[in-house]
């Protein structure tokens, strides 16, 4: 049997129309909530489960540090937002959406800051003949 190797066309396809919807939605500051609009929050991607009844959106504040207020006022409003995005969409079926704080950014600077790091970079650089 083969393995799968990651996402169908189907699950990136639903994870992007709702990824747009959100932030559709999340830009034009349609869910009421002022603190929502306040941390405008960015929607980095959706990552939905195989049979499309749940998506998983990645988030980020616009401020640092942000992330746990922004989690708490999402999941105050999930419900709304949830029937805010339906109409946007055309699917079967509007799956569940859960938020979470994206933090591949935060990775991807650590890792840049490691490589710049004079011990790092000595040892990654070219080697020298004795």
């Amino acid at each position: 049997m083969k393995q799968k190797s990651g996402p169908s066309q189907r699950q990136l396809r639903a994870g992007e129309l709702i990824r747009h919807a959100l932030a559709e939605i999340f830009l034009r500051g349609e869910t009421g909530d002022p603190e929502l609009e306040k941390l405008r929050p960015s929607v980095i991607e959706v990552a939905m489960s195989p049979d499309l009844r749940i998506g998983t959106a990645y988030v980020r504040p616009l401020a640092d540090g942000q992330g746990e207020v922004l989690l708490r006022a999402l999941e105050r409003n999930k419900r709304y937002i949830r029937g805010l995005v339906a109409p946007k969409i055309d699917m079967k079926f509007m799956p569940e959406i859960r938020f979470r704080i994206d933090t591949a950014l935060d990775y991807a600077d650590k890792i840049d800051r490691l490589l710049k790091d004079p011990a790092v970079a000595r040892d990654l650089g070219p080697k020298k003949e004795d």
